[in-house]
């Protein structure tokens, strides 16, 4: 039988959102890339929750946007609700999220990724890696797929989601398949084992889905959206969107009762199940078990499209079975007389431990393969979209011969989400928060483009009319603090007078009637950096002692086993991690001052040599 050839500079397979940020960004940047997947219907589906953003997570939505992704935009074009969440809280906090049209959502991406020059998207299934050895080390060369085809290429990006040998739990019975309806794939991960990659597994969950008509909402709380919805996209201007209400209701004693005389027929503590699960996102079972003397837990019933009856339950994440589902919802509030229309399930998938990874996202193992999403342990569509973008540009720069795109833990959330991953790896499905960011107070979500921007202009992610838009967004930002600067009330700059706790930006109008004329955005950005200007100086200095360590880099391979007197547990770590700075190395659990002392001594010693 013939086989069949297909060449490309980048291929990404799967395409939920990792894949689809993955293969934009390579074929923004010139590389001839295709997307394969098993269903171009389900491009971008949202398994889970239809929502995008939260704590965290919308600033990495931003950073995205900011790099040219197409999360933001599409978000934006196709919301129910949008909410600022932590507006009590500082500007660092501050959060975007939005429900969206789940459907709506996922047309609007699979347009945008259809619509991409340079990028081709093929529906297969693909069933094996190939590799070549190149001298000193293997280097992928493509994947062969069923049907007798092979797709040649120096760069692929696994983004196969919860798909690898998935099985899904509903109470006592299970069925292969990643997500409600579809199958799995077995052929993937055996060839990662087969060429020598740890590989584990992770658990994760869904809460049933309702029909909206046969919930009554008049026991419920209504949660509506913000007033004046903030946008996404730097792109986007004003959102004029019809905003859809969410509504709170809450679990009590009755229906713990029924979830705890239960339990032996739960698969996590049947004993079904023996994977690990979101800390942050527990089954239901998990918080009556974890959480006793809680008397209830919040839900919240979110609409899953404008065209859809559908309600998502928010908070309630289960793999018991059906007829226990049944009794829970016929106790909660508002619905007790609810139509399941799709029950909740868990599903057990293969991950490989990320510090198996570069910075970039290339294996360590094999040259040109990278890895993005939850394949690398991670949970939710934000974080997976920022790591295939990062895989994506990488693998195109390598291939032009151009230095990596690596960002530090001070310059984005993308930046400390992929060095916790490769540096501290993974025993839990990881999650972003805003405490995980050492550098929060310059990370906010507002000036993700002014931090991120100029460098997707650089490296070819980002297009000329949104790289111009933001010159200009700073250049006036520029122009309005040399004003505030110049002008003065009672000796006093309007600069340093905005800088007290008490002060706003009306007051200063009052002073300075022209500052009108400034666009609510520009005039929010000079507010926010006028009244932290201190505590971000603070960090700043912070981020300079840190780059003393960064800038001792550690060659590729190095032998720690050189190094006399450093303790075994440094040596294995720094062995297995491989850190490319002593930056890096500081991070590693288990690695002491001390040991870092010892490599410094070794690298000067090597260098002066």
């Amino acid at each position: 039988m013939s086989v069949c050839y297909y060449e490309y500079d980048v291929i990404v397979v799967g395409a939920g959102h990792a894949g689809t940020e993955a293969a934009l960004a390579a074929a923004r940047m010139g590389a001839r890339t295709v997307l394969l997947t098993t269903n171009p219907d389900t491009v971008a589906q949202m398994s889970c929750n239809p929502a995008i953003g939260g704590v965290a997570k919308g600033h990495i939505v931003r950073e995205i946007d900011a790099l040219g992704g197409a999360m933001g935009q599409a978000i934006d074009a196709t919301g129910l609700q949008f909410r600022l969440l932590n507006r009590r809280k500082g500007p660092a906090m501050h959060s975007p999220r939005a429900q969206a049209d789940k459907r709506a959502y996922q047309t609007e991406l699979k347009r945008i990724v259809e619509s991409q020059d340079g990028l081709d998207v093929r529906q297969e299934t693909v069933a094996d890696l190939l590799t070549e050895d190149s001298g000193d080390a293997l280097r992928v060369c493509g994947v062969g797929v069923a049907g007798e085809a092979v797709y040649r290429a120096p760069a692929v990006i696994l983004t196969t989601g919860t798909f690898l040998q998935a099985l899904m739990h509903l109470g006592e019975t299970k069925t292969p398949g990643g997500r409600a309806g579809e199958g799995t794939t077995a052929g993937l991960s055996q060839a990662l084992v087969r060429l020598g990659f740890r590989v584990a597994r992770f658990k994760t969950g869904t809460p049933a889905r309702l029909n909206g008509r046969t919930i009554d909402y008049a026991q419920t709380q209504e949660q509506p959206g913000d007033d004046e919805p903030q946008p996404f996209s730097f792109l986007t201007g004003r959102l004029g969107v019809e905003q859809l209400p969410c509504w709170i209701t809450y679990t009590n004693e009755q229906v713990h009762e029924v979830i705890r005389a239960n339990l032996h027929r739960a698969p996590m503590y049947s004993g079904q199940i023996r994977s690990s699960g979101p800390r942050y996102c527990p089954s239901i079972e998990d918080k009556v078990v974890r959480f006793a003397d809680k008397p209830q837990h919040q839900l919240f019933l979110e609409p899953e499209g404008r065209q859809t009856h559908e309600v998502y339950v928010n908070g309630l994440p289960t793999s018991l079975p059906r007829d226990v589902q049944d009794q829970m919802f016929r106790l909660i509030p508002g619905c007790q007389r609810a139509q399941i229309i799709r029950y909740g399930y868990a599903v057990e998938y293969d991950y490989c431990p990320p510090d198996q990874l570069r910075p970039t996202l290339e294996t360590k193992r094999i040259a040109g393969l990278y890895f993005a999403g939850q394949i690398n342990g991670t949970t939710g569509y934000e974080e997976a979209g920022a790591q295939g973008l990062v895989a994506g540009a990488n693998a195109a720069l390598k291939l032009s011969g151009r230095p990596p795109f690596v960002l530090g833990r001070n310059q984005a959330y993308i930046g400390v989400l992929i060095d916790d991953l490769v540096t501290c790896g993974v025993d839990e499905p990881y999650r972003m928060f805003t405490s995980r960011a050492e550098y929060r107070l310059l990370l906010r979500q507002d000036n993700a483009d002014r931090r991120l921007t100029p460098l997707g202009r650089e490296l070819g992610l980002v297009a000329a009319a949104r790289s111009a838009r933001c010159e200009r967004k700073a250049t006036e930002i520029a122009r309005v603090r040399e004003l505030l600067g110049m002008h003065r009330v009672d000796g006093v700059p309007l600069a340093k007078v905005l800088q007290r706790p008490e002060m706003s930006w009306a007051d200063v109008v009052a002073r300075l009637p022209e500052l009108a004329a400034v666009e609510r955005e520009v005039a929010e950005q000079v507010v926010y950096d006028l009244k932290y200007s201190g505590y971000v100086l603070r960090q700043e200095e912070q981020v300079t002692r840190q780059k003393r360590l960064a800038d001792k880099r550690i060659p590729e391979r190095f032998d720690y086993s050189a190094i006399s007197h450093l303790r075994t547990e440094a040596r294995q770590k720094l062995t297995r991690i491989q850190p490319v700075d002593l930056a890096q190395a500081a991070r590693i659990s288990g690695v002491t001052p001390a040991d870092l002392a010892l490599v410094l001594a070794h690298l000067e010693g090597k260098l002066r040599r």
